[in-house]
C-alpha cells in the first residue's frame, strides 16, 4: 500500500510520469494566467506559415481546466498509460515511446481536416483502445453500474464524456489511431508470417530509442512438445 503521494508518484514509470507530470503542469500554468490555451493549441498554418513548432507538441498536454472532466482524463490517462508501461511493454520503453510517437503523428495529420485542437484525449483515448484489445478477457464494471469486457471500455469512456459535454470526434480519433496501431503491430506480423510478406513488422522502434532505452529482453522460446511414436506391433 503506497504511504503517500510522493512515493505514488515516485512509483510511477518514467513515461507515464512525464505525461502526467507535463499535463498538470501545463494546465496549472494556464489556471494561473501564466500560459494562454491559445498558445497551445494545433493549427497547421501557425506551425508552418508562423514557424510556431511548439504546438505540435504542446496540444498533447492541455485537457481543460480543472474540472470534473479534467480529472476523469487524468484518471484514466495515468491508470491505462502505466497499465501499458509497466505491462504489455515491460523492458521495452522504447517500442512504447514508438507507439505514442506513431498516434500522435496520425493525430496530427488527421486532425486539420477533423477542427480538432487539442489531442491530448485522443492520445489517451487510443492507449485505453489498445489496452483494452490486449486485454479482452478482462471483465470490467463502470462505476459499478454495469459489467463489460475490455474492448468495450474505450466506448464506455466515450458515451461518458459525450454526457459531460465533449464532442465524440476527438477520442474518436484516438480510437481510430488505436485501431490502425493494433492492427499494424499484432495483426499484420501474423498475416505476414503466413503469406511470406516483408517487412513482418512494420512499427519496430527505431535504433536511437533502443539506444537511449537500451534493447528489449530477449523472450524465452517456447519448446515445442515432444511428440513420443508408440511402438510398431510385433507380428
Amino acid at each position: 500500500m503506497v504511504a503517500d503521494p510522493w512515493s505514488w508518484y515516485a512509483e510511477i514509470p518514467i513515461v507515464s510520469r512525464l505525461y502526467l507530470t507535463a499535463s498538470f503542469l501545463t494546465t496549472a500554468a494556464c489556471a494561473l494566467d501564466l500560459v494562454s490555451p491559445f498558445s497551445l493549441y494545433y493549427d497547421f498554418s501557425l506551425i508552418f506559415r508562423k514557424g510556431q513548432a511548439w504546438r505540435l507538441v504542446s496540444n498533447f498536454f492541455f485537457f481543460g481546466m480543472f474540472s470534473l472532466d479534467f480529472l476523469f482524463h487524468m484518471y484514466f490517462l495515468v491508470r491505462y498509460c502505466r497499465l501499458l508501461e509497466e505491462g504489455e511493454f515491460r523492458g521495452r520503453t522504447q517500442d512504447f515511446v514508438c507507439m505514442l510517437v506513431f498516434g500522435a503523428a496520425l493525430m496530427l495529420l488527421a486532425a486539420p481536416f477533423l477542427a480538432v485542437h487539442f489531442l491530448g484525449s485522443s492520445l489517451a483515448f487510443m492507449m485505453v483502445y489498445v489496452w483494452g484489445r490486449r486485454n479482452e478477457h478482462v471483465r470490467m464494471s463502470f462505476l459499478g453500474l454495469f459489467p463489460f469486457t475490455a474492448p468495450y471500455l474505450p466506448w464506455v469512456m466515450l458515451a461518458f464524456s459525450v454526457l459531460l459535454g465533449n464532442p465524440a470526434t476527438t477520442d474518436l480519433v484516438g480510437i481510430a489511431c488505436g485501431h490502425a496501431y493494433y492492427y499494424l503491430e499484432y495483426v499484420y506480423p501474423v498475416v505476414a508470417a503466413i503469406r511470406g510478406w516483408t517487412p513482418r513488422r512494420i512499427l519496430a522502434a527505431p535504433a536511437f530509442l533502443t539506444h537511449i532505452f537500451g534493447p528489449a529482453p530477449r523472450r524465452p522460446d517456447i519448446p515445442r512438445p515432444v511428440i513420443v511414436e508408440p511402438d510398431p506391433p510385433r507380428g
